[in-house]
């Protein structure tokens, strides 16, 4: 066995990247994503970079059934159990609006109705004291009504479970006995996110229980077509916090896979800086349907403890993302007498009109198609062969309706969605005090490579690097992704209670508890290591700050509480603009992250197999014609000044007039931007 494979399921196309440990030598291809069974298009990529799956040593992807289920709300019918009296946390959430202004503004809707919400009777207090023992019976009634009714997952979260999860347990223990086997699903909260916020934690307990059980059948059928095809090696799947899991964890814990796709791409970034010798980069996934913003800022992916999915608040360590509906297959239409782009999309199935298989309606791929920035002959590496003349008619149709020339539409569809994704980068960076200015533009997916020149201009950014197989490079950065297991414990503890023995005793254990979870991950003692930090306030606040250790054993040294309130009082400065170093902290939470590595992809330049320059065609930039030259990438070498058209096997890479590219060591191609 010596290949290292790993695959993304788009919603146009599923991309596979494969890496030869014998040679070193790494392969990319796609194949159209099959939405009826997604296997189809699975082993239809594979088998174009791979003969035999007996020979893959390594296998890993990223999946968004989970997305996709709480995306169209087809997720599981869920039961909730609460404790007594808490039955309308979860139908009340929060009552602070994100969106002071939007008079439209609407909460979501609870995936679980109040209906479906049950109470058992037992208490704890904050400290995990029981004040009244669990009611054992009254679960058996609602494993009864689970089975009668034919609910597909419960979720149990009861109060002050994150101090002592005793009472979970027993009714976890209880439910399973009753309703035997695993058809029905069963959640606890404290096992989902041992936190406090009891909103929160419910939130996070439903999500799990609403989307695993599609999860849970996806990686269940995916490890048997595999198996029965040879591979004898577990299959790992992308968390949301940039780590992998092997999928039998990930079926126990498929809330972590929720963003599994899109986050692929910020790993391969974070690769993509080490190699390039940056800190910072904008990631930008542009794929058929959608546009992912994500950020890597000091060489490491930015991660939060907690986010918001469709509006619904989830507790788990994971990879700041924005996304839109623009993607090359968003259609373009008339409304209000005014060009709109997006966000509904043409998908794979019928896909843009050039793809020749029933599309009728513009997209941005066909705007491009008329511009002439796609070699229709060599489209996603000669897999396809795009039908210029059904792209030009379904333009033309809507140019006709605007009372536009046909160029100039294609044009205009091009500027509105460029103008959109510049605009989801500012949501990730202006609106958070980042300038985007001071960082690299990495720009991948199927059609990213060909709006990146545009929107860098857009956000007054002077670099944009596009990696090598950029359609496949979510990918890509799966292979060079870590193993991860994220661990949580409550601590309460303000500053004249801190005992740092204490507190450097836990941390510890959970080191251990993360080394083990590593080593059963199958991960080498000698590639496992663990990392730690504090979620720290002021006294009186509410919301925290995540503050990194040294190691475990830091807050056992003298003078670590003053060490460690200057680390806050900057946190705080950096992230509010102000800090009050006299005031007191306290502690609230302790978070330790086991990570295990795998031998790196070598970064290697793809060798000129055949002449780089292919064509010349006539290609539109800002109105006018200008003969362009059609690069094959893997000819290419040294600096190649635009206007220019760089074409692959997963992506076609824009060059405007003015702008200078050059391939580096590693094969990326590097474009200064032109004001």
């Amino acid at each position: 066995m010596s290949y290292r494979v790993a695959m993304d399921i788009g919603g146009t196309f599923t991309d596979v990247v494969c890496y030869d440990e014998r040679t070193g030598a790494v392969v990319a291809s796609k194949a159209p994503t099959t939405p009826g069974d997604l296997a189809e298009g699975v082993f239809a990529a594979l088998g174009r970079v791979v003969d035999d799956p007996a020979a893959i040593s390594f296998f890993v992807h990223g999946t968004t059934q989970g997305l996709n289920a709480l995306l169209e709300r087809k997720g599981a019918r869920v039961l909730l159990l609460t404790s007594q009296g808490a039955r309308d946390v979860y139908q009340i959430a929060r009552g602070n609006r994100d969106r002071m202004f939007d008079l439209r503004y609407r909460k979501p809707a609870p995936l679980v109705p109040r209906s479906e919400v049950m109470e058992v009777a037992g208490r704890l207090d904050y400290r995990g004291r029981e004040l009244v023992p669990l009611d054992e019976e009254a679960v058996r009634a609602a494993a009864r009504r689970a089975r009668a009714e034919g609910f597909d997952a419960v979720a149990v979260c009861l109060l002050f479970s994150y101090a002592d999860p005793a009472h979970e347990l027993r009714a976890g223990e209880i439910l399973r006995e009753e309703l035997g086997g695993d058809d029905i699903l069963v959640v606890l909260s404290h096992e989902v996110a041992r936190e406090w916020r009891e909103y929160e934690r419910t939130s996070s307990a439903v999500l799990e229980a609403y989307t695993g059980p599609v999860v849970r059948r996806y990686l269940a059928r995916i490890e048997q077509r595999f198996a029965e095809r040879g591979l004898g090696v577990p299959v790992h799947v992308m968390q949301s916090s940039g780590g992998l899991v092997n999928a039998s964890y990930a079926m126990r814990r498929p809330l972590q896979t929720l963003l599994s796709g899109p986050v692929g791409g910020t790993m391969g970034g974070v690769a993509a800086t080490r190699l390039l010798g940056r800190d910072n980069a904008i990631c930008v996934d542009m794929g058929g349907t959608s546009f992912d913003v994500s950020l890597v800022v000091g060489g490491r992916p930015d991660v939060s403890a907690e986010a918001r999915i469709e509006g619904y608040p989830v507790l788990m360590p994971i990879v700041n993302l924005h996304t839109i509906g623009a993607g090359g297959g968003s259609i373009a239409y008339s409304e209000a007498g005014a060009l709109r782009v997006g966000p509904e999309s043409a998908g794979a199935v019928p896909g843009p009109a050039c793809y020749g298989r029933g599309g009728t309606r513009p997209t941005v791929t066909d705007a491009n198609v008329v511009l002439g920035r796609v070699d229709p002959a060599w489209f996603a590496g000669g897999l396809m062969t795009l039908d210029v003349e059904a792209a030009g008619e379904a333009v033309a149709m809507l140019a006709d309706e605007l009372d536009l020339d046909p160029l100039r539409l294609a044009e205009g569809v091009c500027d509105v969605a460029n103008a959109k994704m510049a605009q989801a980068i500012r949501t990730l960076t202006v609106e958070h005090g980042v300038e985007p200015r001071e960082f690299a533009l990495v720009a991948f997916g199927g059609a990213g490579a060909m709006h990146a020149v545009f929107i860098a201009r857009e956000l007054g950014i002077s670099e944009v690097v596009i990696p090598r197989f950029p359609g496949a490079f979510s990918a890509w950065g799966m292979l060079e992704a870590d193993v991860r297991r994220d661990l949580t414990r409550p601590y309460f503890r303000p500053q004249d209670a801190l005992d740092g023995a204490d507190l450097a005793a836990t941390l510890r254990t959970l080191e251990s508890a993360a080394l083990d979870a590593l080593a059963g991950q199958g991960v080498p003692a000698e590639r496992r290591r663990v990392e730690h930090a504090l979620d720290m306030r002021y006294e009186g606040q509410d919301y925290t700050l995540t503050i990194p250790l040294r190691d475990a054993a830091e807050p056992a040294e003298p003078g670590f509480l003053q060490v460690v309130a200057a680390r806050y009082a900057e946190a705080h400065t950096s992230r509010y603009g102000h800090a009050t170093p006299e005031a007191p902290v306290e502690f609230v939470m302790l978070r330790s992250t086991g990570f295990g590595s795998f031998p790196r992809s070598a970064a290697r330049a793809p060798q000129a197999t055949e002449p780089a320059a292919a064509d010349v065609r006539d290609v539109i930039f800002d109105g006018a014609v200008h003969r362009t030259p059609v690069l094959r990438r893997a000819g290419l070498d040294g600096e190649i000044a635009g206007p220019a058209i760089v074409v692959e096997e997963t992506a076609t890479t824009v060059i405007p007039p003015g702008c200078l590219a050059t391939v580096d060591a590693n094969g990326f191609l590097v474009i200064k931007v032109n004001p």
